[in-house]
């Protein structure tokens, strides 16, 4: 990795590409994390003498969309940088060209999203090379886009002879090689939510690496169905009730051990408020559906997660959402939190549970959440992103 770590910046205007696609309600940026993380990498080059052009998209907008300027995450951007952020209101030509030749060192300026022009996720060439006359330098830092090849992401690095991984981007593919590449053993992954259809190449990928895998979530109902027992109204894909035999007899092969949940919070409706029971998890009755792990299931993960030295924690236990079938979630992060604390590394990854984390207050007692759902899934299948191979 050329990271930018002891690079003398001074002279160089240096375009970071960032993820700053954000959660917006209304007007209110619901959560700052992405921004807060590119703080790290800007403070770097800004102390070595260098200025900061920012590239960043937000949304999937057609065209010009109000609703997804960057002008709208200025005031945020340069509270959380602690540093004055200008705008420009182009993304290329002459416009920008001038804006950004204009810096001096030590400032930042954002420009506007990246994805208001229909060749970046086009990856045209001709649009990243207009791309890369804003600067003399190319940092990516956006591991939450690396996964696409789009014009900003990937294809503008060959403009560059100069081209870093930032510090953010360093710490995703670091800690995905601590998990899949040389993680101290045991090495447990955790593999939840909905569907066995989204996670099959992650389960097969993993099972190169890993000691122990526990399938919870939705996903375990699948497992369970193909196997003869009785799962009522919960969520299965009996398209994949064969395959998932076949994942439990490659799992034996490679001397893997697959953990399935031994009982259920069950319901008797999708709601917060329906009835509860506990249910064996092969015998649960019609018309009631499993929504949480059940108690015996959270006693038997507990001496799993305690002997594990490498954790990877990727999908809730159960519906989180909901306060009443939260347990199994809450339960599973405070075993993490705890086996961290005495030395484990863990990786939390994945949409859901890194809202999880969030909601009950694990991020900052686990090794590292990554900041990308989808570039982690593909990381973790053992794909080379377009995004990190640019830089090579």
């Amino acid at each position: 990795m050329k990271t930018i770590e002891n690079i003398n910046f001074k002279g160089e205007r240096v375009i970071i590409r960032v993820d700053y696609n954000v959660p917006f309600d209304g007007d209110r940026i619901t959560d700052k994390t992405r921004i807060e993380s590119s703080k790290e990498t800007i403070d770097l080059i800004l102390n070595n003498g260098g200025s900061v052009i920012l590239l960043t998209h937000i949304g999937r907008p057609k065209g010009f969309e109000t609703k997804f300027s960057c002008k709208l995450i200025i005031k945020e951007v340069s509270e959380t940088l602690g540093r004055q952020v200008l705008f420009c209101d182009s993304t290329i030509g002459k416009e920008a060209e001038k804006k950004t030749k204009m810096l001096k060192p030590g400032e930042i300026i954002l420009m506007e999203n990246v994805r208001f022009h229909t060749e970046e996720t086009e990856g045209e060439i001709d649009f990243a090379k207009k791309l890369s006359r804003l600067g003399s330098v190319f940092v990516n830092d956006a591991f939450g886009a690396a996964h696409r090849a789009h014009a900003s992401t990937s294809i503008i690095a060959q403009f560059f002879s100069k081209k870093y991984f930032g510090k953010l981007l360093e710490k995703e593919v670091t800690s995905i090689r601590k998990v899949v590449n040389n993680g101290k053993k045991p090495v447990l992954a955790i593999i939840g939510g909905a569907k066995i259809s989204t996670k099959i190449t992650i389960i097969e990928s993993l099972m190169n690496s890993v000691t122990d895998i526990l399938i919870g979530g939705g996903m375990a109902y699948t497992f369970i169905k193909a196997q003869g027992g009785s799962i009522g109204e919960s969520i299965c894909e009996k398209d994949f009730c064969d395959y998932s035999i076949q994942l439990l007899e490659k799992a034996k092969a490679r001397n893997v051990n697959i953990h399935l949940p031994k009982d259920v919070i069950i319901a008797n409706r999708f709601d917060n408020n329906a009835v509860r029971k506990i249910s064996k998890i092969d015998k649960i009755p019609a018309g009631w559906q499993g929504l949480d792990i059940g108690p015996d299931s959270i006693e038997a993960l507990k001496p799993i997660v305690k002997k594990s030295k490498t954790i990877l924690w990727n999908g809730p236990l159960g519906v989180f959402e909901f306060d009443n079938f939260s347990n199994g979630t809450i339960e599973l992060g405070i075993m993490i939190s705890e086996a961290t604390k005495k030395g484990s590394f863990s990786l939390v990854g994945g949409g859901d549970s890194v809202l999880a984390v969030k909601k009950f207050g694990f991020s900052n007692k686990m090794s590292y959440v990554s900041t990308g759902g989808g570039a982690m899934l593909e990381s973790l299948e053992g794909k080379e992103l377009p995004g990190i191979k640019a830089l090579s």
